[in-house]
């Protein structure tokens, strides 16, 4: 029988969290596409880890995964990342609170990506995310502070909001 790995480890964690006690319906539409998105990136990248790249489990994920793309284009969500690069130079302490997978992902400075949909910290790396990070991120994610930044009204929200405006005019 096989020793479960550190990415299974990490796949346990993010399925024993819970968002039971939060109303995820009243969280900002485009807070909450960007929040789903980043655990969907989160698991798709411990999973192809954790088990074989054509499982059952991973070919289910990479469908998702592609519908999501073209989600992104869908209303106001085209702002993200510049929300996120603009947060960076106008808003630097809010920018600091954000988890450090959206500030590495979006930032234009920063050289993390979405490759293949699997989270890639630096391209010229060839080794694959230490389960270290993908543990962080979670705990980032699922921090108290930061789910109540993601509801309709809170302070990030009316900066997303103020800024989405701002670039549809």
């Amino acid at each position: 029988m096989l020793e479960t790995n550190e990415y299974v480890r990490v796949m346990e964690k993010l399925y024993n969290k819970s968002l039971i006690l939060e109303s995820p319906s009243d969280f900002h539409p485009v807070l909450h596409f960007y929040f789903t998105d980043a655990l969907a990136h989160i698991d798709f990248t411990a999973t192809v880890l954790a088990y074989n790249p054509m499982s059952p489990r991973n070919i289910m994920s990479m469908e998702y995964m592609r519908w999501r793309l073209d989600q992104e284009k869908v209303g106001d969500r085209v702002h993200f990342p510049g929300f996120i690069n603009w947060l960076k130079t106008e808003h630097p302490e809010v920018y600091e609170e954000l988890p450090m997978l959206w500030t590495g992902i979006y930032d234009t400075d920063d050289p993390a990506q979405y490759r293949s949909f699997r989270i890639v910290l630096n391209p010229d790396e060839r080794g694959p995310i230490p389960s270290e990070y993908l543990s962080m991120f979670i705990d980032e994610f699922f921090d108290p502070a930061f789910i109540k930044q993601l509801y309709e009204g809170s302070s990030l929200a009316r900066l997303f909001d103020e800024y989405a405006a701002a670039r549809s005019e």
